[in-house]
C-alpha cells in the first residue's frame, strides 16, 4: 500500500469530490464512511441542501448521510489541503451534437488552482479516449505550474451509477480503473477498493478505461436503435413488435432490446463523443452516427403515428386533446434532462394538437424552464389519445377502464413500452 492511500485510511490526508449530482454525491458519502471528505460543488443551494442531509438530485434519503465524515462547500479554498480528487460532473452534448467539456473544464480549473505536488486526480465523468490527458491535464499543468507524472498523477475511473437503481448502486458494481503510471494505477484502484465490493478491474490505460465507458452505453444505443428501427417496420406490416421480440426471445442467445425513446445524459449523449472524436480522427462512424440518427427521430414518430390515429378515428388534429403521461428521461426518476417526451410534445404541438403532460416525479418548474409547457397537476378527460410515454410505477395499477374513463369513444391509447399489451381489448390501442 503506497504512503497516500495509508495517508487517506489514517485520514491523515483528505479526498475532495468535484461535483455533487447524481454521481458524484452517492461516490462522496461512500468514501466518507471510511476516509476524511471534501463534497465540492459550484451551487451554494444544493451544498446548503446537503448540509441539511438532503439529496438534490432526490435518488438518496437522508439516511445515507449518517456516519460521514464529510464537509460540503462551495468554496475553493476547502480544497487547499486535499490530496486526492475525484471530478464527477457532467459532460453533455450542445445543440448541434458536438461534446460540451465546459462544465469538465470548468472543475478541472478549480482543481488546478488548488493542486499540489503528490496530488492525484482522477476523473469520473464520460469522455472521448483521449480527453483526460489532452484536454484536462494540460490545463492542470497551466494552472498549477507543476508537470505532469513529476509533480502530480492523473487517473481515469468512470462512473457506472444507474439513476434510480438501487441494486446496481457504486459498492456493487465493478469499477474500471485506470493510472498514468504504474504507480498512480495501483493507488486509484486501492483506493476505489475501499467502498467497492465488487472489486476493481485494472485497466491497461486511461485511454482503455475511457474507452470502455463510452462503448458500454454506445452498444446499447446501436441495439435500441435496431429495435426501433424493426419497430418502424413491423408497424408497416401491421404486427406488434413486442409480440415478434417475446417469439424471438425464446432462443437462448437473443439480446432483449426493446424499443423506445432514449434520453437521458448517458446513452442518448455519449455515443456522440466517439462520433466526435473518430471524425477528429478522419474516420465517419456510420454505424454508431446511424443508430443516434434513428434514437433522435423516435419522439417525432411517436407523435406523427398518433396523429394519424387521430385522423383515422375522424378528428381534426387541431381539435384533439391529447394526454401524455411522464416527463423524465426514465421511469421512477425525477431527471428531466434529455428526455425525448419532450419531442413528442413539441411534435404533437406543431400539428396544433392541445397537450396535456402529466408526471409524478417531475418538477414542473424544471419542466417549464427546460422545454417551455407546463405540467397538469390532473388529467381531465376525455381525450383522443393518451401517450403512456414513461413506464413509471405509479402507472402500473392503470387497467383499461381506467384508460376507457379518459378517452373518448374512438380514443386511442398509445403504449410505448407494451405494458398494456394483452391487457386492453376494446379499446383503441397501438405501441412501438
Amino acid at each position: 500500500m503506497s504512503k497516500l492511500v495509508e495517508r487517506l485510511k489514517k485520514k491523515e490526508a483528505k479526498m475532495a469530490v468535484i461535483g455533487l449530482g447524481y454521481v458524484g454525491l452517492p461516490i462522496a458519502l461512500a468514501f466518507a464512511r471510511k476516509l476524511k471528505v471534501v463534497g465540492f460543488d459550484i451551487n451554494q443551494q444544493r451544498v446548503d441542501m446537503m448540509r441539511r442531509s438532503e439529496d438534490p438530485s432526490d435518488e438518496l434519503p437522508k439516511e445515507a448521510f449518517q456516519g460521514a465524515d464529510i464537509h460540503f462547500t462551495a468554496d475553493i479554498n476547502d480544497l487547499r489541503d486535499v490530496q486526492f480528487f475525484i471530478v464527477a460532473v457532467p459532460t453533455p452534448i450542445d445543440q448541434q451534437n458536438i461534446p460540451d467539456l465546459t462544465p469538465l473544464l470548468g472543475a478541472t480549473r478549480t482543481v488546478g488552482q488548488v493542486l499540489k505536488k503528490g496530488d492525484l486526480v482522477v476523473y469520473e465523468s464520460t469522455v472521448y479516449p483521449g480527453c483526460t490527458e489532452e484536454d484536462c491535464v494540460p490545463l492542470l499543468e497551466e494552472l498549477s505550474g507543476l508537470k505532469f507524472i513529476k509533480d502530480f498523477k492523473v487517473g481515469y475511473s468512470p462512473e457506472r451509477i444507474n439513476p434510480g437503481d438501487k441494486e446496481h448502486t457504486l459498492e456493487n458494481i465493478v469499477k474500471v480503473t485506470s493510472g498514468c503510471d504504474a504507480e498512480s494505477a495501483e493507488d486509484v484502484a486501492q483506493v476505489y477498493e475501499l467502498v467497492v465490493k465488487a472489486g476493481v478491474h485494472r485497466a491497461a490505460s486511461i485511454k482503455v478505461a475511457e474507452a470502455a465507458k463510452i462503448i458500454e452505453n454506445t452498444q446499447r444505443d446501436v441495439n435500441i436503435a435496431l429495435t426501433n428501427e424493426l419497430s418502424i417496420i413491423f408497424n408497416r406490416m401491421g404486427i406488434n413488435t413486442y409480440d415478434v421480440l417475446e417469439a424471438a426471445g425464446t432462443k437462448w442467445n437473443f439480446l432483449k432490446f426493446k424499443p423506445g425513446l432514449v434520453g437521458g445524459h448517458c446513452i442518448g449523449v455519449d455515443p456522440y463523443y466517439l462520433v466526435y472524436k473518430a471524425k477528429e480522427l478522419g474516420y465517419h462512424a456510420q454505424i454508431i452516427d446511424s443508430g443516434r440518427f434513428v434514437n433522435d427521430s423516435m419522439g417525432g414518430y411517436v407523435a406523427k403515428q398518433t396523429v394519424k390515429k387521430i385522423i383515422a378515428a375522424g378528428t381534426n388534429p387541431a381539435d384533439a386533446r391529447i394526454l401524455v403521461m411522464g416527463a423524465t428521461f426514465k421511469e421512477d426518476v425525477t431527471d428531466i434532462r434529455n428526455s425525448k417526451v419532450a419531442d413528442v410534445v413539441k411534435e404533437l404541438q406543431s400539428f396544433s394538437c392541445h397537450v396535456d403532460v402529466t408526471d409524478p416525479h417531475a418538477d414542473a418548474a424544471e419542466v417549464k424552464h427546460e422545454y417551455g409547457y407546463d405540467l397538469v397537476k390532473a388529467a381531465k378527460g376525455p381525450y383522443d389519445a393518451v401517450i403512456v410515454a414513461v413506464n413509471h410505477k405509479e402507472y402500473a395499477g392503470h387497467d383499461e377502464a381506467w384508460f376507457k374513463g379518459m378517452l373518448n369513444e374512438k380514443g386511442v391509447l398509445v403504449d410505448l413500452k407494451g405494458t398494456y399489451r394483452n391487457k386492453v381489448q376494446q379499446l383503441g390501442y397501438w405501441s412501438l
